[in-house]
């Protein structure tokens, strides 16, 4: 009679590692937002590397790379409701967390027969620290103010584009996937005109976070041109990114077709900046391509 072959030691990650792992970056996010911290690199970069070390510091590995990517995958899965994290900040930061697991992960196992394992990892934990600071100080950040524009050329007069400008914003046009994926949405608005002086305001509800309002106000409108200022916002959105300013200028190409160009000023609020600048850039130059086919386009964008 054959008798079964129990696993190798060392074939699996003990599952009280796994547990301990977990918790200890679910304690290190608890303080993060004690501290007003979870928006700069110690979430994004901070925690994904502390949970890679403790996997591949624990001696029970067999593959120290796909270790630490289950457990990064496992503490992923489990964060949402642990943390109260929504999935779009899941889903945009996960490539950060699979990337530092593998690279620590793969540091670790080509030493792993040598000496000096221990302060290895604590090596490898300390190389990230410099990138998990950033946000955690005013000095320790990059710029944050940025301005986005986007052009279109409608089918329509300059007058029939100023009318359009002038009136309550529409909420109705199908807004682009990659903005459906878990923001807010907007779902209606109040306000008209392009005089100085006159608001907007525009409701947002669903995907990630408790409904909101952003206000705006005409601050500066002339032949071809209006300004606006961000009041408030009291959204979700308010949570990545801060809505400053937006200028729309238009100018006729020809009898029958006039080019909009909207541009949108905000400060980011999501650190790293090598990694959510680029992402914040693009969903922001996609609002402002909204915003021109929605309300400054007699046809409405179809």
């Amino acid at each position: 009679m054959t008798q079964a072959t129990s696993p190798a030691p060392g074939s699996r990650w003990p599952f009280p590692v796994l547990v301990f792992a977990i918790a200890a970056s679910c304690m290190a996010y608890r303080v993060l937002v004690m501290r007003h911290l979870e928006q700069t690199a110690l979430l994004f970069v901070g925690i994904p590397a502390l949970l890679a070390v403790i996997i591949a510091c624990t001696p029970k590995a067999k593959t120290v790379t796909g270790g630490v990517i289950k457990a990064t995958a496992l503490f992923l899965l489990l964060s949402a409701p642990l943390l109260g994290e929504g999935f779009i900040c899941i889903l945009m930061a996960s490539p950060i967390f699979f990337a530092i697991a593998v690279a620590i992960g793969a540091l670790v196992q080509a030493i792993r027969k040598g000496p000096g394992r221990t302060t290895i990892c604590c090596l490898a934990l300390a190389a990230f620290l410099p990138m998990s600071l950033e946000g955690a100080h005013p000095g320790l950040s990059f710029n944050r103010e940025e301005t986005v524009t986007a052009r279109r050329i409608v089918a329509a007069s300059p007058q029939g584009v100023e009318r359009e400008l002038g009136r309550s914003p529409r909420t109705d046009l199908a807004i682009p996937v990659f903005l459906r994926m878990g923001f807010p949405r907007p779902t209606e608005s109040h306000g008209s005109g392009l005089r100085p002086g006159d608001l907007r305001s525009i409701h947002f509800a669903g995907g990630e976070g408790h409904p909101g309002d952003v206000v705006m106000q005409v601050v500066e409108s002339g032949p071809g041109q209006a300004r606006f200022v961000v009041l408030s916002d009291s959204s979700k959105i308010a949570h990545w990114l801060r809505w400053e300013s937006g200028e729309v200028r238009w100018r006729p190409v020809d009898a029958a077709h006039t080019q909009v160009e909207w541009t949108i000023g905000y400060r980011r609020l999501l650190d790293p900046a090598w990694y959510f600048g680029p992402w914040e850039r693009y969903a922001v130059r996609l609002s402002a391509d909204y915003l021109i086919r929605a309300n400054a386009n007699p046809l409405g964008g179809r």
